[in-house]
This record gives structure tokens, sequence and C-alpha cells, in this order.
């Protein structure tokens, strides 16, 4: 039954055969020396030895020294130099992200015949109104209209003009 013990350094878990207690490893998680203790002591758990059909391999030539029927365990760790996250999020879809900006681009328009009010014009007055409202830096775009529209009542072609303010809102 092989022995199992955590290193008293970074607590990794080892196991070793019984024949090779009080002997020094180098811990492979921490690379500090540390003995492998005896089979019965307070911090050790014992396990069952797997049988394999298969003979063992050799001990490598000017490797430690191993038992004579069983060679040292060898523990590798994967060490990374950072900490960084191996498992990434994916990016947001395209129409996530347009929804979450802050300011969306915004259009207005203001006809002529919308502003005149028992014979005053104050389509001036409305535009200027609306323009200090979004203010100087939301702006995009002013372009001024024509268009011709029939009048209900007189069945006549009207000619009028508008503006169409783009502005980030």
């Amino acid at each position: 039954m092989d022995i199992i013990f955590n290193c008293p350094f970074c607590d990794q878990e080892l196991a070793a055969d019984p024949v090779d207690s009080g002997t020094e490893i180098e811990c492979p998680s921490c690379s500090k020396t540390i003995k492998i203790p005896a089979a019965g002591g307070a911090d050790v758990r014992s396990a069952p030895v797997a049988t394999a059909a298969a003979p063992e391999p050799a001990a490598p030539a000017g490797g430690p020294s191993t038992s004579p029927h069983r060679p040292m365990k060898e523990f590798t760790v994967p060490q990374r130099a950072t900490s960084e996250s191996l498992i990434q999020k994916p990016n947001r879809p395209l129409e996530v992200a347009a929804k979450d900006t802050g300011r969306h681009l915004r259009v207005k328009t203001i006809k002529h015949g919308d502003c005149v009010e028992v014979g005053k014009d104050k389509f001036d007055e409305v535009t200027t109104d609306f323009l200090a409202k979004i203010g100087d830096d939301n702006f995009v775009s002013i372009t001024p209209v024509s268009y011709t529209h029939v009048d209900i009542g007189t069945q006549k072609f009207i000619a009028d003009f508008a503006v169409v303010i783009v502005y980030k809102g």
C-alpha cells in the first residue's frame, strides 16, 4: 500500500512507496526538499497499490535512486508565470453592445407649417429653442428640406420647408 501525505510547504498531496520512507525528495509543486514520512505517522494515509500486468519501466541512467522492486514516482505540476484566466468570456453580440451605449443618434424634423400660429411665424423660435435644449456638443447635422403637400381644404399644392436635425441624445 502506498503512503499518501501532503507537502508541509504547499499542501500538495503526494504518494510514495513505504520502502522510500525517510528519503528526501523535491516537491513537484513548490520545489522544496521534503522528507517522505514513515508509514505510521500522524499526517500519513495509506492507499492500495494498483497492480499492473505490464512490467514497470526501469529508472533512467543517472536518475534518483529507487527501491529495487519499484521505480521512484516523478510528479510534475504545470507552472505559469502569470495568473491569467485560461477561459475567457465571449464578446457580447453587436446588437447588445449597440443598445448599451449611453447616447443614441436621434432625428427631429421641424416643419415650417407646424410653427405658424394665428398669422405669426414661430419657426425660428421653435428651432432655436430646440437647438439650445440639446446643446452644441450633441449636434451631428442640420439639413434644410423643401417639400410640397396637398392642402385638404383647398385641394392645392403648397410648397413648404423644414429642417431635419440629427443629434446625440
